[in-house]
């Protein structure tokens, strides 16, 4: 079983994962400050200066501690407080977010499958298309 397990964990799939796991991990990073610092000002300003990172509902008591936190709209100060939010404009951030970073998954793999498309094409015929070749040479 342990040398199953080495096999398993040697073969290139899994190798090829964890390398893909890191670098989308790395990737989502971008996506998110392209998102948050690039994307939303502009949507902000479409929508009249609307700040959506900090958009939110507050959904219970707010401690006297947080009242001015509460005033002033700081989202950050009254999550860390532990007051109980409905946090939409961080949902539309994310939402849009995933929406890019999509997009971009798709435009790559779009691309890799022209790419391998192109190499297929110019790598001759299969080796089925031979074997198809003599078979019906040999039928004449």
């Amino acid at each position: 079983m342990w040398s199953d397990f080495k096999a398993f964990i040697a073969g290139g799939n899994v190798l090829d994962l964890a390398v893909g796991v890191m670098i989308g991990g790395a990737f989502a990073t971008i996506t998110k400050s392209l998102t948050e610092d690039l994307l939303m000002p502009f949507v902000s300003a479409i929508f009249g200066g609307v700040d959506f990172s900090s958009r939110f509902f507050i959904m219970g008591a707010v401690p006297d501690a947080l009242k001015e936190a509460a005033a002033a709209g700081n989202y950050a100060a009254l999550k860390a407080g532990g007051v109980p939010m409905l946090g939409y404009g961080a949902f539309i951030t994310a939402v849009i977010n995933f929406l890019i970073f999509a997009f971009v998954i798709f435009m790559l793999v779009r691309w890799v499958n022209k790419v391998l498309k192109t190499k297929v094409a110019q790598a001759g015929p299969t080796e089925v298309d031979l074997l198809t070749e003599i078979r019906d040479s040999l039928k004449k």
